[in-house]
């Protein structure tokens, strides 16, 4: 847990954010630049790098963001400025770099800090905030105990816990109403992803994680005169955008044997104490990988972060359109600025527009409010990834 500890991220224009800077934020008013030296370590290269340009972040910005304290979702705000630290230090140089203890890898960089770059992301980001809300998540982990399915999930709730201290919202999986029972217990026989992502969008959550974790009774034995019972644990995670059922991060952490103090084989309270332990290490060691939950934490941040700031796939649904006016919205979404590629399929008067860009989803909707769009749909819903729209004109 304490490699999540340091790890912290996310909109009212500028002008707004001015004015909740405290007095006396001179760097913050001055915007000028800051180079600091730092030195990091980590599981491998890439790994130290993205430490040591998150250290250098909270030495070169970090007052300034300690600044914003008392501002609302302050701890989400911040966690999505620090997973953020490479597009926001993007002005440095490694100066040296060596193999650690343990096969670790060691980097010291020289970065410059922009506090104006960081008030702008400050400031696109709680400005998203204020447009969609806080980001919403289900976490859904199936609990086997020797075979046995769970009720409740230890581990779901330790990784809800986790977002939740992080500003998150909670949609609790029974927030999906009985009449969807059915069709969730045919998607989860079939390994349905795509229905999952879609019960969980229907739920009002923006990321589900999906996964499964198993303990297994592995005997008895005495450590230093004291009997303990062992469990071989594996926990496997995915995470979906709900509102598109794309995947973006896979994680697992390999069969691990955990024991706790006991005199029974066979004990569910053992059985999730080594779940909890195998999943949420106590310790931090960077020459090994953080433990699954602080990368399924680090994957939804980093992807929350980059979907709200900088873009991403952006799908785009109109209803009600004639097969011409698809050719002619597609041909005039490729030619939107900052808008890469625009894929798309037609079928029964819906076009479905699969868009790459370096814009957030909100950015593009407020396009489609502008000419030529605005003659030639509505739209009608918005969410992380996605835009839902109806067509009122040909073009």
């Amino acid at each position: 847990m304490k490699y999540i500890a340091g790890l912290v991220g996310l909109l009212i224009v500028l002008p707004a954010l001015a004015q909740q800077t405290p007095a006396g934020s001179d760097t913050a008013a001055s915007g000028e630049s800051k180079t600091v030296t730092v030195t990091a370590e980590g599981y491998n290269r890439d790994d130290a790098v993205k430490r040591a340009l998150r250290k250098a972040l909270e030495q070169g910005a970090g007052v300034q963001i300690a600044a914003y304290s008392k501002v609302e979702n302050y701890m989400l705000l911040r966690d999505t400025i620090y997973s953020r630290a490479a597009g926001i230090v993007s002005d440095y140089r490694v100066l040296e770099e060596r193999e650690g203890p343990g096969g670790t890898s060691i980097v010291t960089i020289e970065a410059t800090v922009r506090p104006d770059a960081v008030a702008a992301t400050w400031g696109e980001v709680q400005n998203l905030l204020d447009q969609i809300g806080r980001p919403r998540i289900m976490v859904w982990i199936d609990e086997h105990i020797d075979g046995r399915l769970q009720k409740d999930s230890i581990v779901a709730a330790r990784i809800e816990e986790l977002f939740a201290k992080a500003g998150f919202d909670l949609v609790s999986r029974n927030a999906i109403e009985d009449i969807r029972r059915r069709a969730l217990a045919e998607a989860r026989r079939e390994g349905n992803a795509a229905k999952l992502a879609q019960l969980a969008k229907d739920a009002s959550a923006h990321i589900l994680i999906r996964g499964s974790a198993n303990a297994n009774r592995a005997g008895i034995e005495n450590i230093y005169n004291i009997p303990a019972t062992f469990y071989n644990c594996d926990v496997q995670a995915r995470v979906y955008y709900a509102d598109t059922g794309k995947l973006i991060a896979s994680e697992s952490l390999p069969q691990t044997r955990s024991g706790v103090r006991s005199r029974k084989e066979f004990s569910p309270q053992a059985a999730r104490s080594a779940l909890v332990k195998a999943t949420f290490p106590e310790a931090d060691n960077p020459a090994h990988r953080p433990p699954l939950a602080n990368r399924i934490y680090e994957a939804v941040m980093e992807q929350w972060s980059t979907q709200i700031t900088a873009g991403g796939d952006i799908e785009l649904e109109i209803q009600g359109l004639d097969f011409k006016s698809y050719v002619k919205i597609k041909k005039a979404l490729a030619e939107v600025e900052n808008v890469k590629r625009v894929d798309g399929d037609f079928t029964k008067g819906i076009g479905t527009f699969r868009i790459k860009a370096d814009i957030a989803a909100e950015t593009l909707a407020e396009q489609l409010t502008r000419r030529p769009f605005e003659q030639w749909l509505e739209v009608t819903d918005l969410k992380l990834s996605r835009i839902q729209a109806k067509a009122v004109a040909r073009p």
